[in-house]
């Protein structure tokens, strides 16, 4: 994998065993404001402020922006600190 770009706002984090590429991008906005039932991506951060389960692994899918293919939130667990602080991280650095 090639090394994440800070000025685009690419960070990495090891999910499902692999390194693994996110960024917020323009597509990922349209998944996940579609995933969360969102009119606009105005009501992101109050929406992601307490976010159940199924809609961190939304997020953290529509974060993914590799070449590794689709990520299988299946095999992730929501409550894990690493799934958190991706999202986290991966929304700071496109702020």
């Amino acid at each position: 994998m090639t090394l994440p770009n800070p000025a685009r706002g690419e960070v990495t984090a090891m999910l499902g065993g692999r390194e693994r590429r996110l960024c917020l991008t323009l597509g990922g906005l349209a998944r996940i404001e579609g995933a969360l039932g969102l009119s606009d991506w105005s009501q992101l951060p109050a929406r992601l402020a307490r976010p159940s389960a199924s809609e961190l692994m939304a997020v953290l899918a529509a974060l993914v922006d590799d070449d590794l293919g689709p990520l299988d939130t299946g095999r992730l667990d929501p409550r894990e600190a690493v799934a958190v602080a991706a999202v986290a991280r991966a929304l700071a650095a496109a702020a």
